[in-house]
Order: structure tokens, then C-alpha cells, then sequence
């Protein structure tokens, strides 16, 4: 009988790159936030673009990204990681970027909606053998969580 809940290697392979790309661009767009725009810069910014509450919303976006991007990549926390990151994204599609249309040239949200749809995968499908939570939470922790 083959064990149908652990990932092959070919999988877990997979889900590691995906893991790995989309963690950094997460991460790197989180560090922009923080320290290129710095967090008044992006508060700005969110006021701006007319997101609620930007003075609680940016901070919130920036230190999620930052984080969650850097646990995605290691594979720590996945599944609601995925979760945390997936919402940020349709809540920046919904709120700043479907009105522009699809067109990420044109301020849409093709790039949004693809980063959310990978964290989204990533928290349904969960990190792999290859991760932090493969290496040392699997079957420590609920399921939901690695």
C-alpha cells in the first residue's frame, strides 16, 4: 500500500521552488515597505491609493509580507502563512488594484492575484518534505499549521 498524504519528492521539490520564489518576492516587497519607503512613506502611500485605516494597514501589509514571505520561503508555518498572504493579496486586488484591470503595466492586478493564488495553493498543499515545518513540526503540531 503506497502512502497517499506524504508528498513525493518530485512534489515537495516542486512546492520548495515555488516556496522559495514567491517567499522572496513577498519578503522583498515587505522590505521595500519598511525600509525604502519606510513605514511613514507607505502610510502615505495607502492613504493615497485609499485604503482604510492606512496608519494600521500599511504597518500590518509591510510586517505580513516581510515575515510571512521569509516563513514561506523556509517552510515554517505554511499552511497559515499561505492563508495571511493570500488575504493581504485580495484585499490590495480589491481595494487598489481591479479597477485598473488586469494589466500589472497599467496598476492591475495580475501580479497580485498570482502571488495570492501561490500562497493560497501553498496553504492548501502545505510546505513538502523539503521545510522547516517537514523537518521538524510534522506530527508535533495540527496539521493545519505545517
Amino acid at each position: 500500500m503506497t502512502n497517499t498524504t506524504a508528498p513525493s519528492a518530485a512534489s515537495s521539490l516542486g512546492l520548495l521552488v515555488l516556496r522559495v520564489v514567491v517567499g522572496f518576492v513577498f519578503a522583498a516587497h515587505g522590505a521595500q515597505k519598511i525600509f525604502e519607503y519606510t513605514l511613514p512613506g507607505a502610510i502615505g502611500s495607502f492613504a493615497g491609493m485609499g485604503v482604510p485605516l492606512p496608519e494600521i494597514a500599511a504597518p500590518v501589509v509591510a510586517f505580513v509580507e516581510l515575515i510571512g514571505g521569509i516563513l514561506l520561503a523556509l517552510g515554517l508555518f505554511t499552511r497559515p502563512v499561505g492563508i495571511l498572504l493570500a488575504v493581504d493579496m485580495v484585499v490590495a486586488l480589491v481595494a487598489v488594484h481591479l479597477p485598473a484591470g488586469l494589466w500589472v503595466g497599467e496598476g492591475g492586478y495580475e501580479f497580485v492575484a498570482v502571488l495570492g493564488v501561490a500562497a493560497l495553493a501553498l496553504a492548501f498543499t502545505g510546505a513538502g518534505r523539503f521545510s522547516l515545518d517537514g523537518a521538524f513540526l510534522r506530527g508535533r503540531v495540527p496539521a493545519w499549521l505545517s
